[in-house]
C-alpha cells in the first residue's frame, strides 16, 4: 500500500436514495432527455417490479440521465467508480451510490448490492465499467453470471444507442438528437437460478452487442460539425496503409498518418473514406478490431512489451488526487509492473494477466490533460500517465484483454488435459 492515506470506505452500507433528492435527479435528467429527443422503448416491462438488476451499456455521461428517466418514477442504487465520488461523496451516497474500484474483485461490492436488494431497490450496474472507445460493446467479466445467480432477482437490460455519436469518448460533444434506448427483461428470477452460469454469461453478452456507428448510418444521423474526426487518432493509433504505430493524427474532419502521409476523411454519417487509394476500413470499429488482431498476434508470439516513464497520481479516497511523482510502468507478457518512490520509500505494484481482464483508460484526462491508464488495487486507484510519444494507452488496453484471454485459455486447456488423464 502506497502512502499513509485515509482510504475510501467500501464497506459502508448503501443508503436508499433520499426521497428529497429524487426530484433533483429528475431535474438533472429529463432536460437532457428532452434536449436529445431520446426515445425510451420499453418491451415486456409490465409487471417487472423492484428489486431487480438493471444492466446498462456505457458510452457517455448522459447514460446516467437517460437511465434515470427510463426507471421513472422508481429510484435506484447505482454502482459508481471512485473517481465519480470526487468532491461529492455525500451527495452520491445519498442518491444511492455504491462505490467500487474498477476491474477489481470486491466482496464488499457484492454485500452492498445484496443490501440494496434487501431495501427493495433497483440496482443499476454498467458492467462494461468504462465508456466504449469506439461505440461498440466492451469486454464483460466472466463473473457476471455468478453475480446474477447470487443476487437472485430479475435482470433487465437498458441498451442506449447514439450516445457515443453524441459524445464520443475520444472527441468533442456534438449536437445530436433522436437518440434511442431499449429497455427489456433479460432473465426472470427463476431463470437466474435454473440457467447455468455459462448460459447466463452468454445471454448477457448477446444482449450487449451494439454498434453506434452502424446505428448512425442506418438511421441517417448526420454530424454537421467539421470537428467530427478530431481526436479519433487516440483510438486509431496504427496506420493500416504502412503499419506504423503512434504516428496517426487528426483534426477537423480528417485523420492522417504522419509516417506515410495517407489521409482519410470522416463523412457526416461517420464513415471513413481515403483521400487517395484504397479505403482500408470505411467503418471505424473495423479499424479498431484490426488493431486488436495485431496486438493479439504480438501476445500469441510472446513479443508484446511496453516500458515507459510515467507520472502517477493516487486516488485513495474521494477527496482528490495525490501526486506520487514519477515512476516506470512496464507492461508485458507477465502483466503490469509499476515501480516508483514516494516520500522516500520505494514501491512496486504488480498486476498479473489473470487479475486484470481489462483496464480503464482516459484520453486527455482532466488533471494533466494527457492520456492515462487507470490501475486499481483493493485500497488504491492509480492514474498512470505514460510519457513520450511511442506509446498508446489504447494499445495497452487491448493488450490487457488479450493477455487475460491467453492466460485464461491456457488454464482451461490445462484443466481439460488433467480431466482427460484422470
Amino acid at each position: 500500500m502506497i502512502g499513509d492515506f485515509k482510504r475510501f470506505d467500501m464497506a459502508r452500507r448503501p443508503t436508499p436514495q433520499r426521497r428529497y433528492l429524487t426530484p433533483v435527479t429528475w431535474a438533472l435528467s429529463f432536460p437532457v432527455k428532452w434536449m436529445k429527443s431520446s426515445k425510451i422503448v420499453k418491451t415486456d416491462m409490465d409487471g417487472v417490479k423492484p428489486p431487480y438488476l438493471l444492466l446498462c451499456n456505457h458510452n457517455a455521461f448522459i447514460d446516467f440521465m437517460i437511465m434515470t428517466a427510463a426507471i421513472f418514477p422508481r429510484r435506484a442504487s447505482y454502482v459508481v467508480a471512485i473517481d465519480g465520488f470526487i468532491g461529492i461523496e455525500w451527495l452520491l451516497r445519498n442518491v444511492g451510490g455504491i462505490g467500487i474500484r474498477k476491474f477489481t474483485s470486491s466482496v464488499q461490492l457484492v454485500k452492498n448490492m445484496l443490501h440494496a436488494k434487501e431495501n427493495g431497490q433497483i440496482i443499476a450496474l454498467f458492467p462494461e465499467a468504462r465508456y466504449s472507445l469506439c461505440g461498440t460493446n466492451a469486454v464483460l467479466p466472466d463473473s457476471i453470471g455468478k453475480f446474477i445467480r447470487l443476487l437472485d432477482v430479475p435482470v433487465v437490460t437498458l441498451i442506449m444507442h447514439g450516445h457515443h455519436i453524441a459524445n464520443p469518448f475520444w472527441g468533442k460533444k456534438r449536437h445530436v438528437r433522436d437518440l434511442r434506448a431499449e429497455m427489456r427483461p433479460l432473465f426472470t428470477r427463476a431463470q437466474t437460478q435454473t440457467l447455468s452460469v455459462g448460459e447466463l454469461n452468454s445471454r448477457v453478452r448477446e444482449a450487449f452487442v451494439y454498434d453506434d456507428f452502424k446505428w448512425q448510418r442506418e438511421n441517417g444521423i448526420e454530424i454537421k460539425s467539421r470537428d467530427r474526426a478530431a481526436g479519433l487518432h487516440k483510438v486509431l493509433y496504427q496506420c493500416p496503409s504502412c503499419g506504423t504505430e503512434y504516428r496517426m493524427s487528426s483534426a477537423r474532419d480528417e485523420l492522417w498518418c504522419e509516417e506515410c502521409g495517407k489521409r482519410w476523411h470522416m463523412t457526416a454519417l461517420g464513415g471513413l473514406r481515403a483521400e487517395n487509394g484504397e479505403t482500408e476500413f470505411p467503418h471505424v470499429p473495423d479499424w479498431y478490431e484490426w488493431e486488436r488482431e495485431n496486438v493479439r498476434r504480438e501476445v500469441r508470439d510472446g513479443t508484446y512489451s511496453v516500458e515507459v516513464a510515467a507520472r502517477v497520481d493516487s486516488l485513495p479516497n474521494a477527496r482528490g488526487f495525490i501526486d506520487l511523482g514519477r515512476a516506470v510502468l512496464a507492461h508485458n507478457m507477465n502483466g503490469f509492473t509499476l515501480r516508483g518512490t514516494y516520500d522516500g520509500e520505494p514501491y512496486t505494484e504488480r498486476w498479473k494477466p489473470l487479475s486484470t481482464y481489462s483496464c480503464h483508460i482516459e484520453y486527455n484526462y482532466k488533471k494533466h490533460g494527457r492520456d492515462c491508464v487507470d490501475l486499481n488495487t483493493p485500497s488504491d486507484t492509480l492514474y498512470i500517465y505514460p510519457e513520450g510519444r511511442n506509446v498508446s494507452v489504447t494499445k495497452i488496453s487491448l493488450a490487457t484483454e488479450e493477455l487475460y484471454n491467453q492466460a485464461s485459455a491456457r488454464i482451461s486447456r490445462d484443466v481439460a488435459a488433467k480431466a482427460a488423464n484422470e
